[in-house]
């Protein structure tokens, strides 16, 4: 018996949890591995290999906020060749969204980065959202799977 997506969320985590690639669970990855498919390839309607061999990588740095029973929101942090680090894979459960969880993901992975570049490929619609936190436009828009993508990057932490 399966569990359904609309099913209430009970032990819900007042902190984002954070593991890296080699250390996840089997049942940590399903969770992960459900609700990006549930996000990207049923909602967006994206036909395309969510699974692309960098989950389980040892400097892959994934962080959720969810319970014991599903994923209410999520992203990851990779590290690419110069030292800049790279967010993807963005997303909240739809019975979960308007509650601030991917802000409060954003910002658990933007103090482990530091003053670190980072970069990120956000879907045109959300770049006010990244924007809020030092992310700037850079290029041009891009197509990705049938959806627009801008570019942005953080080059270097906002002073307060």
């Amino acid at each position: 018996m399966g569990v359904s997506t609309d099913t209430p969320i009970i032990e819900t985590s007042s902190f984002p949890l954070s593991v890296a690639g080699d250390e996840i669970t089997a049942a940590q990855l399903h969770g992960i591995l459900r609700l990006r498919v549930d996000v990207f390839v049923v909602e967006q309607d994206c036909a395309y290999h969510e699974i692309d061999g960098r989950d389980l990588l040892p400097g892959t740095r994934h962080l959720w906020i969810g319970g014991s029973v599903a994923v209410d929101s999520y992203l990851r942090v990779l590290q690419d060749a110069g030292g800049t680090f790279r967010i993807g894979r963005v997303c909240t459960a739809v019975r979960s969204r308007g509650k601030g969880l991917a802000g409060r993901l954003m910002e658990t992975a933007l103090a482990g980065i530091g003053d670190a570049p980072c970069v990120l490929d956000a879907q045109t619609y959300a770049t006010k959202f990244y924007a809020k936190y030092g992310f700037v436009v850079e290029g041009e828009e891009f197509m990705e799977d049938g959806i627009p993508h801008l570019t942005m990057w953080r080059r270097e932490a906002p002073r307060p």
